[in-house]
């Protein structure tokens, strides 16, 4: 893989890497980007990578290499705290307890040098604080901000501009190409090499950066700022609390025809309105924004050029008014529309179908047609992109990745994970399981995993493929397993996901009690726990994507209008990889050993399951209950013989 990657540092062009676990990939690319002296940009795709991946990996490396190359780190606004919002956050008051936490935001904001929220690990990430001290591109004062040159925002993009290697995130990186302003886009054409990790989330972030989207909380959040502000520096100019009301009635109005659907999810919009909605109804709701709006946005140019704060209140209300009436009229174009809700919030999105034309257009500099060659530049420094993951198809051409990214042409290289799964590594599917849609499914889930988990003193992770799984097998485990048992039951949503996986990884520590933790959506991958602190994978069912989902919807109808079948080209690779992801959660070093469990008796009994089962390590089978017995008690005196982990 090193040696793939100098090359393409060297001659330019597109590189797609699938690199097995244990491959080293980091590594990998890092050492020939480099040595070779020339500017990197890193994108990853969560900020807890990109926080790994400048604060450990790419220091090492550096040390190891003996080079002096000056690092960077630049996240989106909302990772930094903006010192002027904190100041407004104090003048609004709150209640005790969010003044408590707002104090303690207070005094590290006197010490920290990069105004990283990460830095405060005790921040709920689920909380509201975190919203009402950092900006957002639509109130971010700019240089008329009394904090400006103390903004940790502009200080991260100053030192992003002035450095060899720059990290970020792909939402970032994303964000950019919609809206170019958060730095990236000043960085790309100062950069030779461009290195894309955990890739296989590239496509579904950009989607939905690369769409139009109008919520109910943005609107809110508009609200508020304007009666905050119009109350310090615009009384008298207009009836600002009358405009208020009448644009919260129209809030509360279209939330009133969204709750109608009576649940969360994702509701495809046609040609009148979501799906389940009468269209009627739907479209005086969204159409009664547009009147408090254009009301909203006269009076604020009449107060302008007062304070920037009135300033930037009207150029957001112009563009939630631009919003508003795009939804409110009927779709255009080959995009995909659609409703999202849930018990409090919902989202009216339009967003392309995938990201092939913006990436090779907007990103990589390329025309439609073009190979998969670098943009203009002089002949001595060709620009590199390098595009790599554990996973990111089930063919030899990585067409799950590659097809909606707009790589075909790009170079491709698939590396297998260099661990002897045969030894490390069983696959168990249990036998006359109930089928996925039984009611007794998640019930029988809990029930396997319970009795598992004693045995291994906890150490189990269960992997569900949705909400009403987690928390009727969370509810299992803790029936079966009572707080006699020494094993305690985590369950995603109920904690800061970092306090969970902190929780989990101490689950083995002298004195410690054991864990099991249900976990769905983003525990699926990027959760490493090497050693015997994890040693038994449960999945509840095969991930196939949820067929009422409009993005799902939309690809498989585009496939379907191309002679192929939506089921093999769109759900099996689809479940393939999410399949393949969470089984990666097991063996992360060649000492590791585990068991994985899939509760999915599609995997043995179907005609699919031999292509999913391909996807997968290549892992011994066990066939019983007894041989599963067998190989937990071989796990227990496995981890019994070794020293404690570090």
């Amino acid at each position: 893989m090193a040696l793939a990657v100098a090359r393409t540092v060297t001659q330019g062009g597109a590189l797609v890497v699938e690199a097995g676990t244990g491959i080293g990939k980091t590594f990998a690319y890092l050492v020939p980007a480099l040595l070779s002296g020339k500017p990197v940009l890193l994108s990853t795709a969560t900020k807890a990578l990109q926080d790994q991946l400048f604060g450990r990996d790419l220091p090492r490396v550096l040390r190891a290499l003996a080079l002096p190359r000056r690092m960077a780190l630049l996240k989106g606004r909302s990772s930094y705290l903006c010192l002027h919002r904190l100041a407004l956050a104090r003048q609004l008051g709150c209640d005790p307890g969010l003044a408590e936490r707002l104090g303690e935001i207070e005094r590290w904001a006197q010490a920290t040098h990069s105004g990283d929220l990460s830095e405060l690990p005790q921040l709920d990430e689920r909380s509201g604080i975190a919203a009402l001290v950092t900006s957002t591109r639509e109130n971010c004062l700019g240089t008329a901000c009394a904090h400006a040159p103390a903004c940790h925002v502009y200080r991260a993009r100053r030192e992003a501009l002035g450095a060899d290697v720059v990290v970020v995130n792909h939402h970032l990186l994303f964000a950019d190409m919609a809206v170019r302003e958060s730095g990236v886009a000043e960085l790309l054409p100062r950069v030779h090499t461009v290195v894309i990790d955990e890739a296989h989330q590239l496509n579904e972030i950009g989607v939905l950066f690369l769409g139009r989207q109008l919520g109910n909380r943005s609107l809110q959040n508009f609200v508020r700022d304007l009666l905050a502000v119009t109350g310090r520096c615009a009384l008298g100019l207009a009836d600002w609390q009358g405009l208020a009301a009448d644009l919260e009635a129209a809030i509360r109005c279209v939330s009133a025809v969204v709750r109608s659907l009576d649940g969360a999810g994702r509701w495809r919009w046609g040609a009148g309105a979501p799906e389940g909605l009468n269209a009627g109804r739907w479209s005086a709701a969204v159409q009664s924004l547009l009147p408090p709006l254009e009301a909203l946005a006269a009076a604020l140019v009449l107060a302008g050029e007062q304070t920037a704060e009135l300033d930037r209140l009207s150029e957001r209300c112009v563009d939630l008014l631009n919003l508003s009436q795009r939804f409110a009229q009927a779709q255009e174009g080959t995009s995909v529309r659609w409703l999202e809700a849930s018990a409090s919030q919902w989202r009216l999105l339009d967003s392309p179908h995938d990201i092939a034309s913006a990436l090779r257009s907007r990103l990589m500099g390329l025309q439609e047609g073009d190979a998969a060659a670098p943009p203009p530049r002089p002949p001595t420094a060709p620009m590199a992109w390098i595009f790599t993951s554990a996973t990111l198809g089930d063919d030899e051409r990585l067409s799950w990745f590659t097809e909606p990214c707009g790589l075909q042409d790009a170079h491709i290289l698939r590396l297998p994970s260099p661990f002897d799964y045969g030894a490390q590594a069983a696959l168990y599917v249990p036998a006359d399981f109930p089928a996925p849609a039984d009611a007794s499914h998640s019930r029988c889930v809990g029930e396997l995993v319970a009795p598992a988990a004693q045995v291994l003193g906890g150490r189990t992770l269960v992997l569900t493929t949705s909400l009403r799984a987690l928390r009727a097998i969370g509810e299992t485990l803790r029936e079966c397993l009572p707080a006699a048992s020494g094993i305690e039951v985590l369950v995603q949503g109920e904690s800061p996901k970092r306090w969970l996986m902190d929780r989990f990884r101490k689950g083995t520590a002298p004195g410690s009690v054991g864990c099991v933790l249900v976990a769905s959506s983003t525990f699926w991958e990027g959760f490493d726990v090497p050693g015997d602190r994890l040693q038994l994978v449960v999945i509840d069912k095969l991930p196939f994507p949820a067929p009422t989902d409009p993005l799902v919807q939309a690809r498989c109808e585009r496939v379907a209008a191309a002679g192929r079948s939506p089921f093999a080209h769109c759900a099996v690779p689809e479940a393939a990889v999410a399949l393949k992801q969470g089984a990666g959660r097991l063996i992360r070093s060649d000492t590791d050993r585990g068991i994985l469990v899939v509760c999915d008796p599609r995997l043995a009994t179907m005609g699919y399951g031999k292509r999913l089962l391909r996807a997968l390590p290549p892992m011994r089978r066990l066939h019983s209950a007894q041989e599963f017995e067998t190989a937990l008690a071989a796990l227990t005196r496995i981890s019994t013989t070794r020293s404690p982990c570090p």
